[in-house]
């Protein structure tokens, strides 16, 4: 059957595979989406930063509209890695053990100018970016960001969440990626 209005060809569905809570898709598709809407942020908020994403989480921005209302302080049980705030060389390795101890799949945000660059800390002791440790997926400019800044930032997650293929975490170019980041 062809629409006239377009190129599109409609197909019939095949006989008892139709009809009301039917659809089809594929398999990665349903995966997206559930991975999508279920993000568990990690907060790992060191200064002002952390105070915006507290203040995405009340009632007036309210980050549960985007499935993410439960944050997790348990790497083992988050699957986002929020990082706030100014990160110390001397808290580099802790910020590497939690990210190792999260599952697959995993997501990082590096919030604000000190996670992202370090800020205008341009000394010894402060890490000039948290990707110099850990792969960033999403990076969320401001000094502190606004929290519509972060409200957008975690839907950019969701978007490599919905969008990415069950196969890209065994990749070998994801392996390398890791390898570069000296990350088992």
């Amino acid at each position: 059957m062809s629409n006239s209005n377009s190129n599109i060809k409609l197909v019939e569905a095949p006989d008892g595979i139709e009809g009301a809570g039917f659809f089809a898709t594929s398999l990665e598709k349903v995966v997206g989406i559930a991975r999508k809407h279920s993000l568990w942020p990690l907060p790992f908020a060191t200064s002002c930063c952390g105070i915006e994403y507290m203040a995405t989480m009340g009632a007036n921005y309210d980050i549960s509209r985007f499935g993410s209302e439960r944050p997790s302080f348990s790497p083992r049980q988050a699957d986002l890695l929020m990082v706030m705030g100014t990160i110390a060389k001397k808290m580099a390795p802790v910020v590497k053990q939690v990210y190792e101890q999260m599952a697959e799949p995993r997501w990082v945000i590096a919030m604000g100018a000190c996670a992202s660059s370090g800020g205008i800390f341009d000394t010894y002791s402060v890490l000039q970016g948290i990707d110099r440790i850990i792969p960033v997926d999403v990076y969320i400019p401001g000094c502190p960001p606004r929290p519509e800044a972060v409200l957008d930032g975690l839907m950019r997650v969701q978007d490599l969440a919905e969008n990415e293929s069950l196969r890209r975490r065994n990749s070998p170019e994801y392996q390398a990626l890791l390898a570069s980041y000296n990350i088992k």
